[in-house]
């Protein structure tokens, strides 16, 4: 029984990378999940994915690269001022700019360094490193 996606969709995609397999299926999918690939995908974590329709849900087809450490989702989702990211950095992350949070902005997700750089705040959804 699942209770929540996101989570089980990270956590299938951690122990994916953990045990050296190249792909990963992605199912069921939401339109959250893909944007948070988006953004893993831009930092450099995951390679190309691919999302396919079904009557089930969706499916989502992840080619790993073998550069996630650790990945999770941040519950619950902290609301944060610009100014305030260094202190979830210190409590998510384990070094100085290694990895990145995925913030929700009024603009979309983002990565922490991003929002820094823009000036905005949001609310912490992932971390991945």
């Amino acid at each position: 029984m699942r209770h929540d996606l996101l989570n089980d969709a990270i956590s299938k995609l951690k122990n994916y990378e953990h045990s050296g397999k190249k792909e990963c299926k992605l199912a069921p999918t939401s339109k959250l999940l893909v944007d948070i690939l988006h953004v893993f995908q831009k930092e450099g974590y995951i390679g190309e994915f691919e999302v396919s329709e079904n009557s089930v849900g969706g499916e989502i087809r992840v080619k790993l690269i073998g550069k996630i450490n650790d990945c999770g989702m941040i519950k619950p989702r902290f609301a944060s001022k610009h100014d305030e990211l260094q202190k979830w950095e210190k409590r998510f992350l384990p070094s100085r700019d290694f990895g990145i949070l995925v913030v929700s902005t009024s603009k979309g997700l983002k990565s922490h360094i991003q929002v820094k750089d823009a000036g905005e705040g949001g609310r912490l959804l992932a971390y991945i490193y």
